[in-house]
């Protein structure tokens, strides 16, 4: 059983207002694009607001209405693209499904997550020295089975995609089973810690940082889930349209199949006839 199916119901009302929800964003000189609830500083543009359209083909775009008569594109469709400027997405997207099988997380909610932590970049290191695709720490990676030595320290293997998204999907995992129900409190312990979200009386902690890596992870979530398979409808009975030759053909000889509407000569003659079953 997926772990995930234990808090989908729990999540749904916090899920739920983000289809209206602002993502800001910015594509950076490497190509990286970054995410976050609000405008962090100058560098962050308005390029998602539930209605309206972007277009990354020259970075983050301002949003624009779309015409009343489009359909709006999905979310994930948006997301996606301008996700897919950033060089490493497409590059390192196998091992994230595959970590997402091995350790039982929803693939939406992996994805939403790198795209938060890193933008799918597998060489960004922190200020605080968090590293790769999951920005997982040396100490954190350790835990989970990560070792060093002086020709490979853990801070040069955590740039392996491979290596990274196991130890931080595994983190993510644990988080997941800690605070069971409550993936909100799951994704601040993993920007936090989960000290600190047990220190909060397990709530989010009342760090700016924190709630606003929260909101975007959870936005980002809900626009990736994928599109509900569409309901299937009566199909209307179809035309079919059937060429034969003129003058001799079946209805000459009188032994069209059963249901056959009678044919109707095309204009001209010599012109074939058109069988039309409906």
């Amino acid at each position: 059983m997926r772990l995930l199916a234990a808090v989908a119901a729990a999540c749904a009302l916090a899920l739920a207002p983000a289809a209206h929800a602002e993502i800001w964003g910015f594509v950076d000189a490497q190509g990286t694009a970054h995410f976050a609830a609000e405008k962090l500083d100058a560098r962050y543009e308005l390029f998602f607001r539930g209605g309206e359209s972007f277009d990354t083909a020259e970075g983050v775009a301002a949003p624009q209405a779309e015409p009343p008569a489009a359909a709006p594109a999905p979310a994930a469709a948006r997301v996606l693209s301008f996700l897919q400027v950033s060089p490493g997405f497409r590059l390192v997207q196998p091992q994230v499904r595959e970590a997402a099988r091995e350790h039982g997380i929803e693939l939406a909610l992996l994805q939403a997550l790198i795209a938060t932590e890193s933008g799918f970049d597998p060489g960004a290191v922190s200020p605080k020295g968090a590293i790769g695709l999951m920005q997982v720490m040396p100490a954190t990676a350790e835990r989970y089975g990560v070792s060093g030595d002086a020709r490979a320290p853990v801070e040069r293997k955590l740039k392996d995609p491979r290596t990274n998204l196991r130890a931080g999907a595994r983190y993510l995992r644990d988080l997941l089973r800690m605070f069971p129900g409550r993936l909100e409190l799951a994704l601040a312990a993993y920007n936090a810690g989960e000290g600190a979200v047990q220190k909060a009386g397990n709530r989010i902690p009342n760090y700016p940082e924190t709630k606003n890596y929260v909101r975007t992870v959870m936005q980002l979530y809900a626009m990736l889930q994928p599109e509900p398979p569409a309901a299937a409808t009566p199909q209307a009975p179809r035309r079919v349209r059937m060429e034969l030759p003129g003058p001799g053909g079946a209805d000459a000889r009188r032994n069209m199949p059963p249901g056959l509407a009678a044919v109707t000569p095309l204009e001209g003659p010599g012109a074939p006839a058109v069988v039309v079953h409906d």
